[in-house]
């Protein structure tokens, strides 16, 4: 019996065979014993065929196999020894044998050949299913031969997938869609597969459609084996996941970007659990409360809270964490070294892997406590008895106090959204306000008096101060205007102005202001470090014209005097009459250097000169007088107001033995360096028309050592004094304006020498550097200028470079980018010279249309010794660079430093190390022994 026999057979089919064979042997004992032989028949025979038909071939044999047993057991000894009998008992256990055989084996083919044609049909209804599956899976899907990979079906969604036609797709293989990136992980996948290390895989990767998209796509791949385990064929199956994929890169860009803004933010983000324990902190915490990260993870709230208790801190954090939504409030923080300052709290409460926590944002608001009580101080101050106006950046009123409407007699409803011109008296004219803007843009504020007109029409005196409020980027927000009413003062005052301040002939402030003023302007002076000058003014030969025409005629030429002197200096210097024919002009705000100041305190003084020598209309007839002029500078209170007047006096008196119609300095030395400069000024008119100046020429070269051009640098031949060298005439010239005329020069005499070089084989590419001044790069028309002289020489424009300045780009930049773009259209190119010596702002840098950026000499001097020069030069590079900019270094000496600049990016040198400024003979001639560097 076979091992499969209780798999095979019913527990029906042992039953029935079970009852038939007891049947028999029951029937054949009793009570029907004697039908004899014939009930074997009717009930094991049964039993045989039940038992083959339902139990297969082994049940069948085993009925037999029982049946014979239950004959021979159970038939009569006595009927067993005869001889019919026996024959009949052996002869019908054969047949029994025989027949069970025959049957059960009839009756297991005829059982399998059922079962066969149940399997088939069951193969072909899953082949089917299988096949209906294949093609209405909601995912691609292709069967792959396994050998070389090649796909030998796919179902439509792979088709749409892919994007090819199934003739095409079948011709293609995995490695024809798969990503080249991703090729050799294909490789890996199919030999493990191949192997049997798995039979199934399941990955992400990348694959390529017919029109070259790329897609990513979760991907599982098993093997089919037939029964020796040899690989039939690949199961493919691929979902794109490329949305999900960019999903998944937003979200950990999102999780990156978190991450940065938690140890980035400005406030300081802390995360505690529900006892108030740090589990996550940013730097700007840690830095406002002067820990170290590590020190701070695990710290309680206790630690730094200020505010409360360690008692009431704990109840607090979970009330915090029981609350919906963001809740906000102030509290005290304690730093590491304990100083304590007010803070403000945003709390969030959100949950971490279940566990409750709170997101925390702390704020140092310690100015803006201070600022809340300026505020509250400031909205008492408001309502002061000085009226008060708040205006936007455009002039519309805001708000007005009630001394405001009580001097005005408008109301605040009359008022705001209106603009302050609503109180013009009309008295002051056009310049008056303009002069008013330009210092309030200037200085952020005006303060003087003014005539205004109140809501009935009455004109009156006001004390006014307008203050620009601004941002914390410069840009302003608010006007604040405080006035006063003074008319009762300024009535009072002009009595007695007019009595104690003033000449009753000429009007002008007498000696007693004049000490008033000046004791201001000193005052003021030694505030702004500027200084300031008087000039004592006396008319020659008045004694002569009083004794000869009278003294009523002499008056009348002083009150002329006094008109002539007025109209002479600004509004905010000071004319004088200290007595007689004497008069006294005070300056204010000159320059901070002595040299500038004298100079311009000559050129009030020689404007004062010419003025007074005009003839004068008096009532017999005209009169041409001329005056003497002593002049001296102060600074602060460094002289007494007396000294100052007295050495004014005593340079007039040197100015009259001069041969009067004159000025003196007091200061002897400064009276010849002023001497010297007004006859270095003379000389460069005489020198612009000799044609004194020359061009030399510095060469520049590139990594290698081959010239790539020159920077031309002008030099005056003077006829006594020899060269000249420009760092002492170019000052003088740009402030007498002559520098327009000497700029005008170069230019022409560059553009005449670029033309001669293009000309030249070894030259044509040569770009001369040419130096402008602040005062030719502003002048109106500049760029047509340039223009004109580049088409009338006939030169490449792009082989002309201009170096221009910091500072002179940054005076208004939005102009100085108009004039640059102008002559980068031209095809000039732009060079910012002396690069890092100045205090340019990137964010206008980057708007300049520059080609070069120049370094700045003192910079490269001790640039292999001093670790600051190293760090300068490099970042300049290296900004340079990033905006795409040529870079030159100047000054360079010694063959260290070039190899310094070198290796640190730097490709084009200027300096002794290859050439000094030279005359254009010995400049060629340079030209013709350089040889390329090593």
């Amino acid at each position: 019996m076979k091992l499969q026999f209780l798999s095979r057979h019913t527990w029906m089919g042992y039953g029935i065979v079970a009852l038939l064979v007891g049947l028999g042997v029951g029937l054949r004992e009793w009570p029907l014993r004697s039908l004899g032989a014939e009930l074997e028949w009717l009930t094991f025979y049964p039993a045989v065929m039940i038992a083959a038909i339902f139990g297969g071939i082994d049940a069948g044999m085993l009925a037999t196999a029982l049946s014979c047993i239950a004959v021979a057991l159970f038939w009569p000894f006595g009927a067993k020894l005869a001889g019919d009998g026996l024959f009949t008992h052996w002869f019908g256990m054969t047949v029994f044998c025989l027949s069970g055989l025959v049957v059960s084996g009839v009756a297991e083919t005829a059982r399998r050949a059922r079962e066969h044609a149940v399997k088939l049909k069951d193969q072909n209804e899953a082949a089917v299913q299988e096949r209906v599956l294949f093609e209405n899976s909601p995912t691609a899907m292709v069967s792959i031969e396994p050998t070389h990979g090649r796909i030998i079906q796919a179902n439509q969604v792979a088709l749409h997938l892919f994007g090819y036609d199934a003739a095409e797709l079948l011709e293609c293989t995995v490695a024809d869609l798969t990503h080249p990136d991703d090729r050799e992980l294909s490789r890996r996948h199919y030999d493990m597969l191949s192997s049997g290390q798995v039979q199934h895989l399941r990955f992400e990767k990348r694959y390529i459609k017919k029109d070259g998209t790329l897609f990513w796509a979760e991907t599982s791949v098993s093997s089919l084996r037939d029964d020796q385990g040899q690989v039939k064929l690949f199961i493919g199956n691929a979902m794109d996941i490329t949305e999900r994929k960019r999903t998944s890169q937003i979200l950990n860009r999102e999780a990156e970007k978190n991450a940065l803004l938690l140890h980035n933010a400005s406030d300081g983000i802390h995360i505690v659990d529900d006892h108030g324990n740090i589990i996550e902190v940013s730097e700007s915490f840690c830095t406002m409360l002067g820990y170290s990260r590590e020190e701070m993870i695990g710290m309680n709230v206790s630690q730094w809270d200020a505010q409360w208790s360690g008692m009431e801190l704990p109840g607090l954090v979970r009330a915090r964490g029981l609350q919906k939504g963001r809740s906000q409030f102030e509290t005290r923080h304690r730093r590491k070294d304990g100083t304590i300052f007010d803070a403000e709290i945003s709390v969030f409460p959100l949950a971490l892997e279940g566990n409750p926590i709170l997101f925390c944002s702390s704020r140092d608001i310690t100015e803006r406590k201070k600022s809340e009580a300026e505020v509250q101080i400031a909205a008492i101050a408001f309502e002061s008895q000085e009226g008060m106006l708040i205006t936007d950046a455009t002039g519309a009123i805001l708000r007005v106090n009630r001394a405001f409407m009580e001097i005005t007699g408008y109301t605040s409803e009359e008022v705001v959204g209106k603009n302050p011109r609503l109180l013009s008296s009309g008295r002051q004219d056009a310049s008056f306000y303009q002069a008013m803007w330009k210092s309030i843009h200037e200085k952020d504020s005006w303060r003087g008096e003014i005539w205004n007109r109140r809501k009935n029409g009455e004109i009156y005196p006001e004390y006014l101060t307008i203050t620009a409020v601004k941002n914390e980027r410069g840009v302003v927000t608010n006007y604040v205007a405080t006035l006063t009413d003074i008319t009762l003062r300024k009535r009072s005052e002009e009595e007695i102005r007019n009595l104690a301040f003033y000449d009753h002939l000429t009007r002008l402030p007498n000696r007693r202001l004049l000490t008033d003023r000046l004791k201001q302007a000193m005052a003021s002076s030694a505030r702004n470090g500027r200084q300031g000058a008087l000039l004592f003014i006396d008319l020659d030969n008045f004694k002569t014209l009083n004794d000869t025409l009278g003294h009523g005629v002499g008056d009348v030429l002083l009150q002329q005097v006094a008109e002539r002197l007025i109209a002479c200096v600004r509004e905010g210097d000071s004319v004088a009459r200290i007595g007689g024919d004497e008069f006294v002009v005070m300056l204010e705000d000159l320059s901070n250097v002595d040299m500038e100041a004298a100079a311009q305190t000559e050129a009030v003084g020689g404007k004062i000169l010419d003025c007074l020598s005009q003839p004068y209309p008096l009532p017999t007839q005209d009169y041409r007088g001329s005056c003497s002029l002593g002049a001296t500078l102060f600074r602060g209170h460094e002289q007494g107001i007396e000294e100052l007047l007295k050495q004014a006096d005593i340079a007039m008196y040197q100015a009259k033995k001069a041969g009067r119609n004159t000025l003196r300095f007091f200061d002897p030395q400064m009276q010849q360096n002023v001497s010297a400069r007004a006859a270095l000024e003379d000389e460069l008119h005489q020198a612009i028309g000799n044609r004194q100046f020359r061009l030399f020429y510095q060469i520049q070269t590139d990594a290698l050592g081959h010239p790539t051009g020159a920077e031309a640098l002008i030099r005056w031949l003077h006829p006594v004094m020899g060269i000249i060298a420009p760092e002492q005439f170019i000052p003088l010239a740009e402030e007498s304006g002559l520098i327009l005329a000497i700029g005008e020069w170069v230019l022409e005499a560059a553009c005449r020498q670029l033309r001669l070089w293009q000309a030249q084989e070894s030259t044509r590419d040569f770009v001369l550097s040419v130096n402008i001044s602040a005062r030719q790069f502003h002048q109106e028309g500049f760029s047509r200028q340039v223009q004109a002289c580049v088409k009338n020489h006939g030169v490449n424009p792009h082989q002309l470079k201009f170096e221009l300045t910091e500072s002179m780009l940054l005076d208004n930049i939005e102009d100085t980018i108009i004039t640059m773009n102008a002559l980068r259209h031209t095809g000039v190119r732009l060079s910012l010279d002396d690069f890092g010596t100045g205090y340019s702002s990137l964010q206008y840098l980057k708007r300049l249309p520059l080609s070069q950026l120049k370094i700045d000499q003192s910079f490269v001097r001790d640039i292999t010794e001093d670790s600051s020069d190293k760090a300068i030069v490099r970042t300049i590079i290296a900004m340079a660079q990033s905006l795409n900019l040529e870079v030159i270094a100047e000054g360079v000496e010694t063959e260290a430093q070039r190899q310094f600049l070198f290796s640190a990016g730097c490709r084009h040198y200027q300096g002794y190390l290859f050439g000094k400024p030279l005359p254009i003979e010995q400049f060629e001639a340079l030209l013709k022994r350089s040889k390329p560097a090593s």
